[in-house]
């Protein structure tokens, strides 16, 4: 048999030590993710067979079972699975194949104590690497159903693994861990003892529909040992049944954490919980779950989303993206229906009008119960928004029947109170007497904002206005009118008449803005005067359908050729540089320089609201040849 030993994978060598040497508070996790793994292989050998009558392949008695040898110190975990191949084994093993690794070693090196080192771990779905907590070296069999040659790795976690190729292999998979010796101070993480594993089963993975089996014990001596000469006899340790199914009063609030756990390789509690039930012209059972803290892969293009589906209680698919909307790719849970094929696939299912309806009920159901936590429970709500308000305001441009719904649960931050966002309903409630629209503003941050010119008339009027500063909010408020009754108005672009000049004004300043639109025609399309400014000379602002800077930047950033958008001027008619120059205009209308002047003007209003001069070089000598004159 030829042995080849092979090194992890940079980022899976260093998860391995962090693994071997953390002190995990609660070590019998290891169980829950080995078992929750045999579980997945259970599925879908059994949909692999639904789906090719011609797999060669033994489904008769599909199930996990746990060995222990209390002599050689050995725990195993075997199912007769759909198993893997060798690639399959150092693909999924041998390297994290997995977005957001090299992420979640950083934060925990970053992270300054073990408790906060340990809930990070849960975010990160490594569970096949907990083994070696709890073992001193781990040995995989394994032979994918309808193939002839098996499989083995093998590993004591030190930076290298070896695999072989193995003859004899059963279908399926078994993971053999050799504990660590018994640590005397903590009998509790003993692995050996059956009535301990049996314990940990029905914790966490009672819940499992495939049965978890175990030599049965005499009941008058848990631990003893079976030394009868014929074949131990098994029985099954979880009750197998599935907590959907289950009425709610029956089901506790630590069996739905287990289970979400179990589906979500989630080490942390849900956020909230849903249950939905409906019967009718169609029937499906759903349970969902909200996480309370988002995925690394979140905002990744190949992120998983989407519940589990499943048909009359037989698995069908992971990640079933026909049942939930794109922005609530973070809801995990499980969908139960009863008169879907069970050969449905991923196209069909996008087309089927029973998963559409469905899909609408379970997307109302989550905005509901959101709304429901915005109420009642305002820490819950602050935590979820906080991990998915950003994914959620997605929905803004791709959900347009349930927009009033996401509107309604969003939170923005505002000029109001910088410590606390504000939902819009309560933004409507302190609206002044007169003010017709919702103002809005965005940005790269909430500093650059604040500092924006373009706030001062409304900071001065006591107008509230709400701070933008995800990228998406680029996108989502050209698409949105408004918001009960009340239109969306960003405050930088278009006319905003809150003190608008007088016809007098608008006289007096008529020459300087014709040439001034003239003289800077390459950078603007328009000069004028401005009700929006209190105490900067200058600002520049976009018309009513432009594009604002900041999205103009992203599609540039993913490479989309767009034309130079030329923006408005708008000048102060209250400050001493502009009346300045419309007086040093009337007076000399040839003087050379006052044509640096208007591009200084522009220059300052462009770098106030965060942009990019053309030409820094030659802006920064007008200002010092100024400053040198003024000496």
């Amino acid at each position: 048999m030829s042995v080849e030993t092979l090194e992890f994978q940079s980022e899976a060598r260093q998860l391995l030590q962090l693994m071997i040497h953390s002190i995990y508070s609660n070590k019998d996790i290891f169980l829950r993710e080995l078992v929750s793994n045999a579980s997945d292989a259970l599925d879908k050998l059994r949909l692999e067979s639904y789906r090719d009558k011609d797999l060669q392949a033994d489904t008769d008695d599909l199930h996990i079972e746990i060995a222990i040898d209390t002599e050689a110190r050995t725990l195993t975990v075997r199912d007769n699975g759909i198993g893997m191949s060798r690639d399959d084994v150092v693909g999924l093993i041998g390297t994290i194949a997995k977005s957001g690794t090299a992420e979640f070693l950083r934060k925990i090196k970053e992270s300054q104590d073990a408790a906060g080192s340990q809930d990070l771990i849960g975010q990160f779905g490594v569970g096949f690497y907990s083994s070696f907590m709890v073992a001193d070296k781990v040995t995989l069999v394994s032979r994918r159903a309808g193939t002839d040659e098996g499989v083995r790795w093998e590993s004591e976690g030190e930076g290298t693994y070896t695999i072989a190729q193995v003859e004899d292999a059963p279908q399926g998979t078994a993971v053999t861990l050799h504990l660590k010796p018994a640590d005397d101070e903590d009998h509790l993480f003993d692995y050996t003892s059956p009535w301990k594993v049996r314990e940990i089963v029905k914790r966490y993975s009672d819940f499992i529909t495939w049965p978890v089996r175990m030599v049965k014990q005499n009941p008058l001596e848990p631990d003893a040992e079976d030394t009868a000469e014929k074949a131990p006899e098994l029985e099954t340790v979880n009750s197998r049944k599935a907590l959907w199914a289950r009425p709610s009063s029956e089901v506790s609030e630590d069996e739905y954490h287990e289970f979400y756990k179990h589906i979500s390789h989630d080490w942390n509690n849900p956020l909230e919980t849903v249950r939905m039930q409906a019967e009718g012209t169609f029937e499906y059972q759903a349970l969902l779950f909200v996480p309370a803290q988002a995925p690394p892969d979140l905002f990744m293009r190949d992120s998983k989303r989407g519940v589990q589906l499943y048909v009359k209680r037989v698995f069908i698919m992971d990640d079933c993206e026909a049942l939930m909307p794109n922005y609530l790719r973070f809801v995990k849970g499980v969908v139960d229906a009863q008169d879907l094929s069970l050969n449905v696939s991923r196209e069909i299912l996008q087309q089927d009008r029973q998963i559409r309806m469905i899909r609408r009920r379970l997307e109302k159901k989550v905005l509901a119960t959101v709304k429901t936590m915005m109420t009642e429970d305002a820490d819950k709500y602050t935590t979820f928004w906080r991990e998915f308000g950003r994914a959620v305001k997605e929905g803004l441009l791709d959900d347009p029947e349930n927009r009033e719904s996401i509107l309604e649960i969003s939170s923005f931050a505002s000029t109001e109170d910088a410590e606390k966002p504000t939902s819009l309903r309560d933004y409507v409630s302190r609206m002044k007497d007169g003010q017709e629209h919702i103002y809005y503003i965005t940005g790269e941050s909430r500093t650059t904002i604040e500092n924006s010119p373009h706030l001062e008339a409304f900071r001065a009027k006591g107008y509230e206005v709400l701070i933008l500063t995800d990228p998406v909010d680029e996108m989502w408020v050209d698409s949105v009118p408004g918001f009960d009754g009340k239109p969306l108005q960003s405050v930088a672009k278009g006319e905003v008449e809150l003190d608008p000049a007088s016809e007098e004004q608008q006289s007096e300043y008529t020459d300087l803005l014709s040439w001034m639109t003239t003289t800077l025609e390459d950078t603007v399309k328009e000069v004028r005067l401005s009700s929006r400014l209190t105490t900067s000379p200058s600002c520049i602002v976009g018309d009513t359908n432009d594009l604002t800077p900041t999205l103009e930047k992203m599609y540039r950033a993913m490479g989309q050729e767009m034309p130079q958008i030329k923006r408005i001027l708008e000048l102060n008619p209250e400050h001493p540089l502009v009346t300045g120059l419309r007086a040093a205009r009337a007076a000399n209308p040839d003087d050379a320089s006052l044509a640096e002047t208007a591009e200084l003007l522009y220059g300052m209003a462009l770098l106030a609201e965060g942009g990019e001069l053309a030409d820094p070089g030659r802006f920064l000598k007008l200002v010092a040849d100024r400053a040198a004159k003024a000496l």
